[in-house]
Parts: structure tokens; C-alpha cells; sequence
């Protein structure tokens, strides 16, 4: 009888094992790479640098500062104001300040009682509604200013600040 071989049988069950050595070499890639990049970027030598940015950084610190305008600052009287509704009372509590100039704050100041006046009639007007829109207290100040200005003359009062806004 001719021999011939047969192979064992736990050999013919076993698949080749797939060799993991490209993917330690493309992970070994991949973190080079990303390395070099963050390298590159981070030191200006790719997307531009921060050479102007630093250039600028320095010209700022060695210009001196603009001197401050010359201004004063008016306080309002604080003001609680019912606001009309449906069936709720609501209340607004508002505080604000007027920057004027400083050739001017006491003309304003003799005129305070006019702009509380002025204030407090517009914000009486107002109804809850008007202040859930998320714009609405740059209008109102936008209006509250230009109604101030109109009651002290053109030029003396140059921004209003609103201090403090709730409703409750």
C-alpha cells in the first residue's frame, strides 16, 4: 500500500492567522502625522502664523492709552412702575444712569425731575407683553434715550444705562 500522507486533524479546522502588523504600523502613522501636523500649525509654519498678531500685540503695549472722555454720570431715581395686563400685576423695578458731559451735569441734574417724569410716563405705557421679546430692552432704551435727550436739548446727555430691569 502507498503511503500517503494524510494531514493531521486539528490542522484542517485551523484558519491562517491574519498578521496585525499594518495596523500597528498605520497607527503608529496616523499618530506621527497628526503630531508633525499640530507641530506645524502651532508653530506658524502652515495657515499663517501668529508673527502679525504678536506684531500688533506689541505696537498696542507700546501706544499709551486714549485718555478717558470727559464724562459724568447722572443717576435716576429708581422707579417702580405697574405694568397693565390681562388679570396679573406685574411690577418693573428700573434704575438707570445718564453719561453726560462733564460741562453739563448740572444743567441735567436741574432737569432730573422732567426726565423721571418722562421715564416713568413711557414705562406706565408699556404692557407685559411688550417686554417678553428678547430684543425688547435695546428698544426700549433706544427709545427711553431719545425721550431724554428731547426733554434735557440735543448734545447733554449722551447714553442712558440701564442699571437694573426686573419684572415680577
Amino acid at each position: 500500500m502507498a503511503e500517503t500522507e494524510t494531514p493531521a486533524e486539528g490542522d484542517e479546522d485551523a484558519p491562517k492567522k491574519s498578521s496585525k502588523m499594518p495596523l500597528i504600523i498605520g497607527l503608529v502613522l496616523a499618530l506621527a502625522g497628526g503630531g508633525g501636523g499640530f507641530f506645524a500649525v502651532s508653530s506658524g509654519m502652515i495657515l499663517g502664523g501668529d508673527t502679525q498678531a504678536e506684531e500688533e500685540a506689541h505696537a498696542e503695549e507700546e501706544t499709551p492709552a486714549e485718555a478717558l472722555p470727559d464724562v459724568a454720570f447722572v443717576a435716576v431715581e429708581p422707579l417702580v412702575i405697574s405694568l397693565s395686563g390681562r388679570s396679573e400685576n406685574h411690577h418693573l423695578r428700573f434704575r438707570a444712569q445718564l453719561e453726560v458731559p462733564s460741562k453739563y451735569q448740572a444743567d441735567v441734574e436741574t432737569l432730573l425731575p422732567r426726565v423721571v417724569d418722562v421715564l416713568n410716563s413711557y414705562l406706565r405705557a408699556l404692557e407685559t407683553g411688550d417686554l417678553t421679546d428678547p430684543s425688547a430692552l435695546v428698544r426700549l432704551r433706544a427709545q427711553m434715550l431719545r425721550r431724554v435727550q428731547i426733554v434735557t436739548g440735543e448734545g447733554r446727555v449722551n447714553d442712558l444705562l440701564i442699571m437694573e430691569f426686573v419684572v415680577n
